[in-house]
């Protein structure tokens, strides 16, 4: 399966979110990442990590393969006055100086990269006792609830189409080993879960933003998966949110934080 994120940027840079506050508040608090350090966030996407740390006071690169992705980052940055240095870039082959970063992340990304080699590359680029960070946040097809039932339809559509390694629990075994052949010690991980709430139009765009159908189906095939998404949601149970703006009606979509942390020997 040919996977182009880029074809899919604007989706992307609207819907994915990114992570939590919970996420940060908890690697800040066990002081994997810190005020004031020098980070590199591999696989940026549209920055959604990256601009989650340098607005706690990081001095972030961030690092991705797809323009169009890139040009997301930087527009977002503007809006909201964040100051990260994007590269156009791949992950094992950064082109930064060797042993000058406090915190090499990687977010929603590890296994798209070749990952030996990633985990080489981040040894190589952080300082001595600096700290490798790879996260995921993922949904869960939970038997019979939504994400079940839209992750069927995109496996309808796209027979092809995985969305994660492992058995979809989203807990990542191999990335332990991969930190550990790597020569990285102290491998630690946390996980928690949390819902998250998706208007119908939110968790359609969210889904055209995923690798399985607007980064990878035609233009023509990606229209007719939306139109039938759109028909699968009529019938969902929703709750009632508040927010700033008053209450609305939302689907509640259960996600997984699942973090693995070390430190460069």
């Amino acid at each position: 399966m040919n996977v182009n994120f880029g074809l899919t940027a604007d989706d992307y840079a609207k819907y994915r979110a990114g992570f939590p506050d919970e996420f940060f508040e908890r690697v800040f608090h066990e002081g994997i990442v810190k005020i004031g350090d020098a980070l590199v966030d591999l696989g940026t996407g549209t920055g959604t990590l990256a601009r989650g740390f340098a607005a706690r006071g990081c001095n972030v690169i961030g690092v991705d393969i797809s323009a169009q992705l890139l040009e997301q980052a930087k527009d977002i940055c503007v809006q909201e006055n964040l100051e990260i240095e994007f590269r156009f870039a791949k992950a094992e082959e950064t082109g930064l100086p060797d042993s000058s970063f406090d915190v090499v992340s990687a977010g929603q990304c590890w296994h798209w990269f070749d990952r030996p080699k990633a985990a080489a590359e981040v040894q190589r680029i952080l300082k001595p006792e600096g700290r490798a960070l790879i996260a995921h946040f993922d949904w869960l097809p939970l038997d019979g609830n939504v994400v079940d039932g839209t992750e069927k339809l995109i496996q309808k559509y796209n027979p092809a189409w995985y969305d994660r390694f492992g058995d979809k629990t989203g807990i990542y075994p191999d990335w332990f080993r991969d930190l550990g052949e790597a020569g990285f010690a102290n491998i630690q991980s946390f996980t928690f879960d949390l819902d998250v709430p998706y208007t119908d139009d939110a968790w359609r765009g969210r889904i055209r933003a995923s690798s399985g159908v607007g980064a990878s189906l035609s233009d023509e095939d990606v229209v007719r998966f939306d139109s039938e998404l759109k028909s699968l949601l009529e019938g969902a149970e929703q709750v009632k949110v508040k927010s700033e703006a008053g209450t609305y009606l939302a689907l509640n979509i259960p996600h997984r934080v699942f973090v693995v942390h070390a430190g460069k020997i």
